[in-house]
């Protein structure tokens, strides 16, 4: 991989302004997601872990000797913001960056990442085309939407056979990619969709889409998108005496699903990785969190299992030089509060894959 600034750095040393002191410098990481806007708890998660991963790796001695430094970047889930996120980071001198979380961010700023050589590991974007498309240096510790949407067709296929099924989806990179991977599988093993429809995110009023879900006795609601929409997708249905199960993917893995729908969303369900809080080796850190009130949910220690795969690649490589990580992770396994992880040719994580939960009375667990 060529760094565009190595020339910069060549033509500073020649000049004395690299000296022992940048020798000594910290090592400056960065995380960055939905800091703001309507899924800003996604952000809150994201910054709670790394905040708490380089806590912890100081503690016990940093990487190589140095401290780690976090620099927080704030991408709205918008592109060109995650553009030009990526770019601050640039500015920043960061070397490796723990996000972002929307795919529709996380794959353009890659673009940046990938120019300037800098390692990227997301712990929450799961479209496909991320690592597919991306360069060497991308990778992610969560899974991928065509495993997440075959494990979900497979299921409407199964457990809800003879069900009517709609489909909907956000137009986004995530909720359109992992509404068509589920239609695919679930297609796949013979099922067939009674409606396909799109919506558009950030509305408050879905009455026309529950009014025609109505009128075509829908029984199952699949949504590819975010909490905030399902969330007001399942309380108007309600509203209307309708009884359909809602299903949808990661995204629902925020205590705020609970806090939008209330008891509306009793019955939830979603697809998520494997819960990590159960993991036992992750049962002091998960302590940790709840010590100061934090409830490490959802990408809490996926972003946290990230930045500990970044530190031990370090460790192994003796380096943060971007070849010598991407080298270290493609051939070595890693310990995590995620457990024993490790990556393939692609960078995707070789971790167990979905299973389904549901919510209840306020919070979400295996499904039963």
């Amino acid at each position: 991989m060529i760094k565009k600034y190595g020339a910069t750095i060549a033509a500073a040393a020649a000049l004395g302004l690299v000296g022992s002191a940048a020798a000594k410098a910290d090592i400056v990481i960065a995380t960055a997601g939905p800091m703001t806007g309507q899924y800003a708890s996604f952000g809150q998660q994201m910054k709670a872990g790394a905040e708490q991963a380089v806590a912890d790796i100081n503690a016990a001695g940093g990487v190589l000797g140095k401290k780690l430094v976090l620099q927080i970047g704030d991408d709205a889930c918008d592109p060109k913001q995650a553009v030009a996120v990526a770019n601050q980071m640039v500015n920043k001198n960061v070397v490796f960056m723990a996000g972002h979380f929307c795919s529709g961010s996380s794959i353009p700023a890659s673009k940046v990442y990938e120019e300037e050589g800098i390692l990227q590991i997301s712990p929450a974007s799961t479209n496909p085309k991320l690592t597919e498309e991306g360069g060497d240096n991308v990778f992610r510790t969560c899974g991928r939407d065509d495993q997440q949407g075959q494990v979900a067709g497979e299921f409407l296929a199964t457990k809800m056979k003879g069900k009517a099924v709609a489909i909907v989806h956000d137009k986004t990179a995530y909720g359109k990619g992992l509404a068509d991977e589920t239609r695919k599988a679930y297609r796949a093993a013979g099922g067939k969709d009674a409606l396909y429809e799109a919506y558009t995110a950030g509305e408050k009023d879905y009455s026309a889409l529950v009014s025609k879900l109505k009128k075509n006795n829908i029984d199952v609601l699949y949504v590819g998108g975010y909490h905030t929409e399902a969330g007001l997708m399942v309380r108007q249905m309600r509203d209307q005496g309708m009884k359909t199960v809602l299903v949808s993917g990661d995204a629902l893995v925020t205590e705020e699903y609970w806090a939008i729908t209330g008891k509306a969303g009793q019955g939830t369900l979603m697809t998520f990785s494997p819960d990590p809080r159960k993991n036992p080796v992750a049962a002091p850190v998960v302590k940790a969190f709840r010590a100061k009130k934090i409830e490490p949910e959802g990408y809490v220690l996926y972003t946290y299992g990230a930045i500990q795969a970044f530190a031990q690649a370090a460790e192994k490589a003796g380096s943060t030089d971007v070849d010598k990580l991407i080298k270290s992770l493609r051939s070595n396994q890693f310990d995590t509060v995620l457990g024993k992880i490790g990556f393939d040719a692609k960078g995707d994580v070789t971790a167990p894959g979905y299973v389904f939960y549901e919510w209840k009375d306020g919070k979400y667990d295996y499904l039963k």
